[in-house]
């Protein structure tokens, strides 16, 4: 049976670099330009945040079991962000109220592309960090 340690180390790395750019994305938006994240944008940012550090905690030694802990984070992310995005694409009604303090969650400031925005940039990241911790365990378990 072949090692697979060095691949299922590169798929780990994969995910704590989206990861950290995510973070460092979010923290330039946030502090460099000056935009207020609404509610659910700042539950995004307490399930991605971590995943920095327990990421890297399970590279160096690698250990396989960081997918138990980085998983379910990547997941409550992963939800939040589509439960945004169907709030902004009307899907859900407003009177939910995810948001009753400061910034409405239905409010797009940053919008790239004519479609491209924050929690869309969101999911993508948490689906493909997602994906990769998923491929970790799966090459593991052969």
């Amino acid at each position: 049976m072949a090692d697979t340690t060095p691949i299922r180390w590169t798929l780990t790395f994969g995910a704590w670099l989206i990861a950290t750019v995510s973070t460092l994305g979010a923290l330039f938006l946030g502090e460099e330009m000056g935009y207020t994240p609404c509610v659910l944008c700042w539950y995004q940012r307490i399930a991605m945040f971590p995943l920095v550090l327990v990421l890297a905690a399970g590279l160096f030694p690698f250990d396989p079991r960081v997918v138990r802990y980085a998983l379910p984070l990547a997941l409550a992310g992963l939800g939040l962000a589509l439960f945004h995005l169907a709030l902004i694409a009307g899907w859900i009604p407003e009177s939910i109220r995810p948001c009753q303090q400061g910034v409405p969650c239905s409010d797009l400031q940053v919008v790239w592309f004519g479609f491209v925005n924050i929690p869309l940039l969101s999911a993508v990241s948490f689906s493909l960090i997602a994906g990769l911790l998923l491929a970790t365990h799966l090459k593991g378990s052969k």
